[in-house]
């Protein structure tokens, strides 16, 4: 296969059962080391819930990211502007960022806005925003270089959460991430693929270093960034609890169900 991000010749990486019953190749590219699986002929199927059983944490990741995402809005972007929310679900993030006073708007071609209606695209009045967020979204793009050309064109602010590719390599029995028992992730990216990616469409390119990334036309300081310290906001806003969270023993309890 062809590297869906570069072009180049992407070669045989790993194989690996998704949905219980489908064995597939995955390809990693040599040059901007993208991982794609094999052309998704399952992809359907993956979608008979938009949004799948095992993504426990989609309430708390809508919240913290709420938060966080203010923080990048109010030190780096006009907050009196409009925002857009792509592949947005069910809206929960959307109607969260309106609570908190900002502009956003809703954005998703798959799923039913249930917590944001009224305040979809077609109501926003214009197809320019300050920012354009899409968390978890990347790694379902079944051609990712059109999808996001067609997220420039309504911002070249754009704030998106995608774990990246670990470097050593780790095959689909070894990383969650792959998302076996769903299907629904078949494109994976590395920091070299990100910035491949930045440097394609002549934006700055700020991460984490592991799930927070943003492309910008804005040069940033990279001390201000490193102030806004991403990845401890992402896991330090938790509610006040003497209880463990049962996320992680609940996502483990589903996708062993999900394998009988």
């Amino acid at each position: 296969m062809n590297c869906k991000i570069c072009g180049k010749e992407s070669t045989y990486f790993s194989e690996g059962t998704i949905l219980n019953k489908y064995k597939i190749i995955y390809f990693k590219c040599p040059n901007c080391y993208f991982v794609q699986t094999e052309e998704p002929y399952w992809i359907q199927e993956a979608y008979k819930e938009v949004i799948n059983q095992s993504d426990v944490g989609y309430v708390d990741r809508n919240i913290v990211l709420s938060k966080v995402t203010s923080k990048i809005i109010n030190r780096l972007f006009k907050k009196s502007e409009k925002f857009l929310d792509y592949g947005s679900g069910y809206g929960l993030f959307v109607r969260l960022m309106r609570d908190f006073g900002y502009d956003f708007y809703w954005q998703d071609t798959y799923c039913e806005d249930i917590f944001a209606k009224g305040f979809e695209i077609k109501d926003a009045g214009t197809n320019e925003f300050e920012l354009v967020t899409g968390f978890e979204l990347f790694e379902h793009f079944t051609e990712p270089i059109k999808e996001i050309e067609n997220i420039l064109k309504f911002s070249k602010n754009i704030f998106v959460s995608t774990f990246l590719f670990p470097s050593n390599n780790p095959r689909p029995e070894e990383w969650w991430y792959y998302g076996l028992e769903h299907g629904q992730h078949i494109s994976l990216y590395s920091i070299e693929t990100m910035n491949f990616i930045a440097e394609k469409y002549n934006l700055y390119f700020y991460t984490n270093k592991k799930n927070l990334h943003l492309f910008t036309k804005k040069k940033i300081n990279s001390l201000m960034f490193k102030y806004i310290n991403l990845w401890n906001i992402y896991y330090s806003i938790k509610p006040f609890s003497f209880k463990k969270t049962l996320r992680e023993k609940d996502y483990q309890n589903i996708v062993e169900k999900l394998k009988k």
